[in-house]
């Protein structure tokens, strides 16, 4: 069984526990439940029952549109050809998840805390998904340039519409105006929050260039690339937004710890996706991270099954047949099933998060859309 060290922690904020321990892929970033609290496979009746009448719709629908609104308004005061290019990925057609749990977490800690009426906390936690969405988008921006994509979303990706230069520079250009709205916020440990979230990218688009010599390392790589460059968001946007509240370092550390396991599982489940989907349910090519080289988690799981593997996934998969050849292998392998099983249980230390909170109808919705993002994968 691998045996990789847990670490990771961000200054003055973080919820994680060192540990100088080695531990299992699937033990990383994971605690132990406590007796009594429920598993998302437990809660799926409850969920397809007593929860089946709380919608996105009729509770956060016209908060994740006032987001995207005040995205789309910030970006207009500019040079008018930059507009339409900063503006490409906020139509408001994506599955604006990262909003949606954020805002629900949110709302959830405020009325576990009796402060759900007040207007100037929500305004500003909205700002906090404005400032989440503008640098996951500047990422993809400068994503899709450095993997000269095609297509995102089921449409032409941006450098694919506007060209190279034009793309980099609205990303810088969403970049810059996402610290304007963290000045208006104006919470100096909100900041540091929001702020670590953009050292995380680019940090984990550095460590996406490179990948472990071991198998032990790989795998440690992978997570901890994994939570810099796609949980990292989540994590310290759920905490900013209990910061916001006024939430004790217990309810911030909760926050913290939802959005990077529900942050780890949406990847996981997208690793997955990504060889068992199709173009057009991925919204993408299929099987892309192959083709870029990179090793994702039914990867390495897989490695373990079939150690031919290894040799090409230290090459990125560059000689001709390799992309080809990993595929099958990988299809063959229990490398899927391993990846599911360690995205449940992320869900499930997730779970154990909110049944922490006081009930409330977000609390409730968060409990569903944590089953739906399982759900997807079945």
């Amino acid at each position: 069984m691998l045996r990789i060290a847990s670490q990771h922690l961000c200054k003055g904020y973080s919820s994680v526990p060192l540990s100088s321990k080695r531990k299992t892929l699937k033990q990383l970033h994971c605690h132990q439940f406590q007796t009594g609290v429920p598993s998302v496979t437990s809660l799926a009746t409850a969920i397809s029952t007593k929860n089946k009448e709380l919608r996105e719709d009729s509770l956060v629908r016209q908060d994740v549109e006032d987001v995207y609104e005040g995205i789309r308004e910030a970006l207009t005061d500019t040079q008018p050809l930059l507009v339409p290019v900063a503006q490409y990925y906020f139509g408001g057609d994506g599955k604006a998840i990262r909003p949606v749990i954020t805002l629900c977490w949110a709302k959830a800690v405020n009325c576990h805390l009796g402060k759900q009426t007040f207007r100037r906390l929500i305004q500003d936690q909205k700002r906090v998904c404005q400032v989440l969405e503008m640098i996951h988008a500047a990422g993809l921006y400068h994503d899709d340039v450095i993997d000269n994509a095609e297509s995102r979303r089921s449409r032409p990706s941006i450098n694919n519409v506007w060209g190279v230069k034009k793309s980099i520079l609205a990303g810088d250009f969403v970049l810059g105006r996402s610290m304007r709205i963290i000045a208006e916020i104006n919470n100096e440990d909100v900041s540091i929050l929001l702020n670590t979230m953009i050292d995380h990218i680019v940090i984990g688009e550095i460590m996406q260039l490179s990948a472990g010599a071991t198998e032990e390392e790989r795998f440690a790589h992978y997570v901890d690339k994994t939570f810099k460059k796609t949980a990292s968001l989540l994590a310290h946007s759920c905490q900013a937004v209990s910061v916001l509240a006024g939430a004790d370092s217990d309810v911030q550390a909760m926050g913290f710890t939802l959005g990077r396991q529900l942050g780890m599982a949406f990847q996981l489940v997208d690793d997955i996706l990504d060889f068992s989907a199709t173009s057009a349910q991925l919204g993408k090519a299929a099987a892309v991270d192959l083709t870029q080289g990179l090793a994702n988690a039914p990867v390495l799981f897989a490695a373990q099954q079939f150690p031919e593997l290894n040799p090409m996934i230290a090459r990125r998969f560059k000689e001709p047949g390799d992309v080809e050849t990993a595929f099958q292998l990988i299809l063959q392998s229990d490398g899927m099933d391993k990846t599911k099983e360690l995205a449940t249980e992320y869900c499930d230390d997730a779970v154990k998060q909110i049944a922490q909170l006081s009930s409330s109808p977000y609390q409730q919705f968060l409990f569903t859309i944590t089953h739906k993002l399982l759900n997807r994968i079945k």
